[in-house]
């Protein structure tokens, strides 16, 4: 097996060559370290690289497998970790300037587990200012670039996350989710993606426990290896008072099974959405193929109206709290669109507040009653292929089929209502625009249902194979 087709191996398929002894966790490590080496500079998915480290923990568990001690199923697969997660002894930015050289002495619930598996970590991936937006720029670097067009953006907050996963730089990647920060990166850069329920993996430290709306979970190029990574990820952290209780086994054994019987809805456009012409026809011929599945297939739209503006009120406030002060202390650190968030959220009145809160709870009754009708809802992910990487005051497209959109809250309407919601959501590759950008299907389930999202990605991914399809960088 050459270098670039190690670098694009799954994980699943590594540990199997790992358990058989024919295959080295250091000549995998090897291979990505330098695929990243000679990439990383042209696509910035990287904030840090930790390759010393990689190496060590290579080495260890290449012993470990020649001593017949492996720890488990992720023992020696490459993997890394969005730059929002405290990591001890490494480099995290959380995408600012204020933390350019933070360097966190205890790890992150997340991270502390991960190293428990034997994985080996990579690096930190790229991501806006705090994960405030859906364009992976920020002031300590170059935009991340989409591999598929370097020109265009990789999608945010995840952005390095999928951006490496799409460019062969290791099979699994951690990514979260407050508004699509997994699924808007894994549409616009071909790969998957699962926002796992709110709680299923356990997030902290955080000073904003109670508003918190973000999902870790897994991206990568196949279903199952998202389900093997979120096996290790999930669980019950006793720091993290919504982490879900419940056995975290099983969720490689779920994409196994066929999908006949499940009633599952199709909705273009969720009945309010401006969605490009040619983004609506390929996410309508994807969902088509659930009919073939034995599925029992019905195109309606949910009950609920638009929740753009009640979202939009509890996302500004929410960034505005955690940003006002160094909004104050170095201006000139704070991105347009962030300062906008900022001045908006200023003029929104306590009661306007609570009544977005109050409008959040109709939207998830709402949601409860439909899904007592439909095992899963399938919309498009993203309204448009990727744009413009360039940051700015009027970044982004500005309409989409005709339609003004002149914040991300106009291009994100298929992601951010399943945040509100808390309910497992992924994104599938579901092909390509005339321009050879990817398009991505959403795959929303019920509350604490991963097990029927996962298995109905694979089906599709069976269907529909994705992950042999590489961009032409590098």
């Amino acid at each position: 097996m050459n270098s670039s087709d190690l670098c694009f191996t799954s994980a699943v398929d590594l540990a199997r060559e790992y358990r058989a002894g024919t295959l080295s966790p250091v000549e995998v490590v090897d291979s990505i370290l330098e695929r990243i080496d000679v990439l990383n500079t042209v696509l910035n998915a990287f904030l840090t690289i930790t390759p010393d480290q990689a190496r060590d923990e290579a080495r260890a568990a290449e012993l470990r497998f020649r001593q017949k001690k492996s720890i488990g199923p992720l023992d020696g697969i490459p993997y890394s970790l969005k730059d929002l997660e405290h990591t001890a002894g490494i480099r995290t930015t959380f995408g600012s300037k204020w933390f350019a050289d933070h360097v966190p002495v205890v790890d992150g619930y997340l991270p502390s587990r991960l190293k428990k598996t034997g994985a080996v970590l990579l690096g930190k991936t790229n991501t806006s200012n705090f994960g405030y937006k859906d364009m992976c720029d920020n002031f300590l670097g170059s935009p991340c670039s989409n591999p598929w067009s370097l020109d265009r953006t990789s999608g945010a907050s995840s952005g390095g996350a999928g951006a490496a996963v799409a460019a062969g730089f290791g099979p699994l990647a951690h990514g979260s989710d407050g508004a699509g920060s997994i699924r808007i990166p894994a549409a616009l850069c071909g790969i998957f993606g699962l926002k796992p329920n709110f709680g299923r993996v356990p997030s902290g430290p955080t000073d904003d426990v109670f508003a918190t709306r973000s999902h870790s979970g897994p991206m990568t190029r196949t279903v199952r290896d998202a389900a093997m990574f979120l096996e290790a990820m999930a669980g019950h952290d006793p720091r993290d008072i919504f982490s879900l209780g419940e056995p975290v086994t099983g969720w490689l054994a779920a994409c196994e099974g066929d999908l006949t019987g499940l009633r599952i809805a199709w909705s273009s456009d969720l009945g309010y959405a401006a969605v490009e012409p040619e983004i609506r026809a390929i996410t309508t011929r994807a969902a088509k193929v659930f009919s073939d599945f034995g599925c029992d297939m019905e195109e309606c739209d949910p009950p609920w109206t638009d929740p753009r503006d009640f979202h939009k009120v509890i996302y500004e406030v929410a960034v505005a709290a955690r940003q006002r002060d160094r909004v104050a202390e170095h201006p000139e650190w704070i991105e347009d669109t962030l300062m906008q968030m900022v001045e908006n959220a200023t003029q929104v009145t306590a009661i306007e507040h609570a009544s977005a809160l109050l409008a959040r709870s109709q939207l998830l009754g709402e949601a409860q009653r439909f899904f007592s009708d439909f095992d899963l809802l399938l919309t498009p992910q993203m309204p448009v292929a990727a744009w413009s990487k360039v940051p700015g005051p009027r970044e982004g497209p500005q309409e989409i089929d005709g339609r003004p959109t002149p914040t991300m809250f106009d291009r994100l309407p298929f992601t951010y209502p399943f945040n509100l919601t808390g309910q497992p959501a992924a994104s599938v590759p579901c092909g390509f625009t005339s321009d050879g950008l990817p398009v991505g299907l959403q795959i929303v389930g019920r509350w604490r249902d991963e097990a029927t999202v996962l298995r109905a990605a694979a089906c599709f991914e069976a269907a529909q194979p994705w992950a042999a399809l590489r961009p032409s960088i590098g």
